[in-house]
């Protein structure tokens, strides 16, 4: 069988073969019931019995304590920077930690609904850092605290969650994990609420996964829509309008696919950890002892998803992607604010795909000579 293509798209992105392969299968007739997924009610049983398997399977993977509640939304994890401060600020104050893009434009659309407050910056950086939260100005009376835990574009990842209690907060921990959920466990004795699009790390464009602690519910502004307003969407299952039903369903392989996988005597979400550990370092340690790459990414914070990096002499980077296609490498520009280079490698993207990458990297250098 010839060998697909390596996706390092940033989102969507790669999802793994084998579920690609499954739902072609189930396309026409899912499980015996005549129709394909995207046919069928959101109320039938045989998607009730799909949405409530993924919602189980995530639970499990990502160890939810019991006393947040799991929803399926719409909108993306752009919606959900409106539709947070509609849910939690009760229009009062919000602290922001602004360590990318973003976090930047969550800061921003919550000034319609609440009074935010940038706490920590590392514009003067470029986003290269992040600032240590005992530096963080946290504000007296917010009603929450919000980070992007994984910078897609800029690359800044916290490897570990901000104790807002050990620095003297009360606040809940909002994070934004689009980009790297189900890459690494979640310390949810941390977390208030957890948001992220599934097109990323968890299957297609669709659906939007909010992880939230139950009593954060029912504290929605009287202008939030009602399909918006957590407690609505959870009292009634994330059924109350017609949801993502397909991005559903692919997700939810996507959810067995990774119960299924081990590396060593990991399972799970544990073992997914140990393999993009071993890729970003394998990434990372190349471009630092390369001449001709760089990442301009602090050590402590860069990301195991998405690992911008750049051509020394930038005139050639027309050239590394055109060859890069040729070899079967796409989608590795990076994003229109930062240019060069990105590979975003997540969960999909297996070791070989990273070792193909760096073997062109190898080669291109050596035609640079």
């Amino acid at each position: 069988m010839t060998q697909r293509p390596y996706n390092f798209s940033a989102g969507p992105a790669a999802i793994p073969e084998e579920v690609l392969q499954q739902a072609a299968a189930e396309m026409l007739n899912w499980n015996g019931s005549g129709m394909g997924v995207m046919e069928m009610s959101h109320r039938g049983k045989e998607f009730m019995s799909i949405a409530a398997q993924a919602e189980a399977d995530l639970r499990e993977l990502l160890a939810v304590p019991a006393h947040f509640r799991i929803l399926f939304m719409q909108g993306g994890g752009l919606a959900e920077n409106a539709i947070v401060p509609m849910n939690l600020s009760r229009g009062g104050t919000v602290d922001f930690v602004v360590t990318g893009s973003w976090s930047q434009k969550s800061a921003k659309e919550a000034r319609k609904y609440a009074a935010p407050v940038v706490i920590a910056n590392n514009e003067a950086d470029g986003h290269t850092s992040l600032p240590p939260p005992a530096s963080w100005q946290l504000s007296a009376d917010a009603k929450y605290v919000h980070i992007c835990s994984n910078e897609t574009i800029h690359g800044v990842e916290f490897h570990e969650l901000p104790d807002l209690d050990a620095l003297g907060s009360q606040a809940p921990l909002v994070i934004d994990f689009s980009s790297h959920v189900a890459s690494r466990p979640v310390d949810w004795s941390r977390v208030g609420l957890a948001f992220g699009g599934a097109q990323k790390n968890l299957g297609p464009a669709g659906v939007t996964l909010v992880v939230v602690r139950e009593d954060l519910l029912g504290h929605a502004l009287s202008i939030c829509p009602s399909a918006f307003d957590y407690r609505v969407v959870a009292d009634n299952a994330s059924m109350y309008n017609t949801p993502p039903t397909y991005s559903i369903y692919m997700a939810g392989l996507v959810f067995q696919w990774l119960k299924r996988q081990k590396e060593g005597d990991f399972t799970g979400i544990a073992a997914m950890e140990a393999r993009n550990l071993a890729k970003a370092t394998l990434l990372y340690n190349f471009i630092d002892r390369s001449q001709f790459y760089v990442n301009k990414v602090a050590m402590d914070c860069r990301s195991r998803m998405n690992v911008p990096f750049f051509l020394r002499d930038e005139s050639r980077n027309e050239a590394f992607l055109a060859g890069a296609k040729e070899r079967g490498l796409l989608q590795l520009k990076g994003h229109k604010s930062v240019g060069g280079m990105r590979a975003s490698i997540y969960n999909a993207m297996p070791l070989a795909g990273v070792q193909a990458l760096l073997d062109y990297m190898r080669d291109f250098e050596k035609t640079c000579a």
